[in-house]
């Protein structure tokens, strides 16, 4: 594989609060097409460093590039515009709104019209907000829930809002969609359907950044996985690899988990 194919470089992160140093010198690399997972134990630093990708904390220290080019992570609206989507482990939907609304909301980052179309509707901003209709329908069914577009989203199930969430990222067009402890709270039913959606998704060639607490899931989904411990970066490398790590089996798995 080329240099090229290398989505996100993240090197050399490292954040302080106060006296605690939650992350220190963590980086990763995930590559075109790649479900990439990134797992540890609670307090492990994993939120912390998934939100300084996503702009809701800025690094003490640290490079990052999109696609080859330096980017800074200084505000969520301006890295979903860089290309990067992301879902929240606490569900943040719009509550009131359709799940429509909720997925056009999300697409509208990429439109055109602007504020003089939407005060004046000319056909312009008539026509573009047909067709981020349209791509809003489409994602719901993509993800599964297409019958409820007219619904609002608090009436949802718990993981039919979850879907819905991923549907949003998803209508940003992103180059990397970051999923946050996506099976938090989920049945093991719900977790099987978002199995098969992270895989579709991967399939469709989209790029996928998975922090999950649900081993299992993230063992049979991703082809990379860096385990962070305290801040720190204690192993990376394929499910296989990371599964037989003596540090990880310490740190996290506990030796059960080592696969035979």
């Amino acid at each position: 594989m080329s240099n090229s194919d290398i989505i996100l470089k993240v090197a050399g992160i490292s954040k302080r609060f106060g006296g605690l140093q939650a992350l220190s010198d963590v980086g990763i690399e995930i590559r075109r097409g790649q479900v990439y997972g990134l797992i540890g134990p609670n307090g492990a630093g994993k939120t912390t460093f998934f939100n300084v990708i996503t702009g809701l904390y800025t690094p003490d220290s640290g490079s990052f590039e999109l696609e080859g080019k330096a980017y800074s992570p200084t505000a969520v609206h301006e890295v979903a515009k860089a290309g990067i989507a992301r879902t929240f482990q606490n569900i943040r939907l719009f509550a009131e709104m359709t799940a429509l609304e909720n997925v056009m909301v999300g697409r509208h980052i990429r439109t055109g019209s602007g504020l003089f179309g939407a005060m004046f509707r000319t056909k312009s901003f008539r026509d573009e907000e047909e067709q981020i209709r349209q791509r809003a329908l489409q994602l719901l069914d993509y993800v599964g829930i297409g019958k409820y577009a007219d619904y609002k989203a608090r009436t949802l199930s718990y993981g039919d809002q979850r879907r819905l969430e991923i549907a949003r990222a998803l209508a940003t067009e992103p180059k990397l969609i970051a999923l946050d402890e996506p099976a938090a709270g989920m049945n093991a039913t719900e977790k099987v359907v978002l199995r098969e959606l992270i895989d579709r998704i991967r399939k469709d060639g989209r790029t996928i950044l998975l922090i999950e607490h649900d081993v299992k899931l993230v063992m049979g989904l991703c082809d990379r996985v860096t385990v962070l411990d305290y801040g720190k970066q204690i192993a990376e490398g394929t499910p296989y690899d990371v599964q037989r790590n003596e540090k990880v089996i310490e740190a996290y798995l506990g030796a059960g988990h080592a696969a035979h």
